[in-house]
């Protein structure tokens, strides 16, 4: 019971960053409040949602009414706080980087608790975590943020070799989420701080 309450808290944090997150960029293309909303909510479920499809269990979202409550109140919360949250970059990569980092777990956890190895747990805690901001910045004509160079889903597989380790080890449950979390968000910052990034595949044709 306390290992399903922390999940679920987690999950409405990831829930509320992610959704910011999208409402954010769409308020900076000038989405109307329709549209930022839209657009918020599939950034917070769209990973979820392909998950709970690929290892067959019922759609989260399907099943409680919160994550489409919760995602009106982060649409609020952006537009009281409009001229906080939409003019600093630095906002949207905390929010995306909290949300990636507990997605991330959730998609692990649910993985495991359906009878999933750690491997096929690792692929859907990168889809949980990833697949939500790909859809958002699809809507938002842009690139997918996964896509480039940035230390993104790397960090995802990063947390879940530490959540494996912690798990081989006897650690509890809730360890193993927050220190999958915590690393997580630690390689988005370093890589931010240190400008790091994969290298990129260069197609060898001369651009002369």
């Amino acid at each position: 019971m306390e290992t399903t309450t922390f999940l679920f808290i987690i999950e409405m944090i990831g829930t509320v960053a992610c959704a910011i997150s999208g409402i954010r960029l769409a308020a900076t293309k000038r989405f109307d409040w329709f549209g930022a909303y839209t657009v918020g909510l599939v950034t917070a479920i769209g990973g979820g949602t392909l998950r709970d499809l690929l290892i067959g269990i019922p759609v989260f979202w399907m099943q409680s009414g919160w994550y489409v409550g919760v995602t009106a109140l982060s649409l609020v919360t952006v537009i009281v706080f409009r001229s906080f949250l939409v003019s600093r970059d630095r906002i949207l990569f905390i929010f995306d980087s909290i949300g990636l980092a507990l997605f991330c777990v959730i998609g692990i956890q649910k993985s495991l608790a359906a009878g999933y190895p750690m491997w096929v747990a690792t692929v859907m805690g990168i889809i949980t975590g990833a697949f939500g901001g790909v859809l958002r910045d699809i809507l938002i004509n842009e690139e997918p943020l996964v896509f480039r160079k940035d230390i993104y889903a790397t960090a995802c597989l990063a947390g879940a070799l530490v959540y494996w380790i912690i798990m081989v080890c006897g650690g509890s449950p809730v360890v193993q989420q927050i220190c999958c979390a915590v690393t997580v968000i630690i390689l988005r910052v370093l890589a931010l701080k240190y400008n790091l990034s994969l290298p990129v595949l260069n197609s060898g044709i001369s651009n002369k």
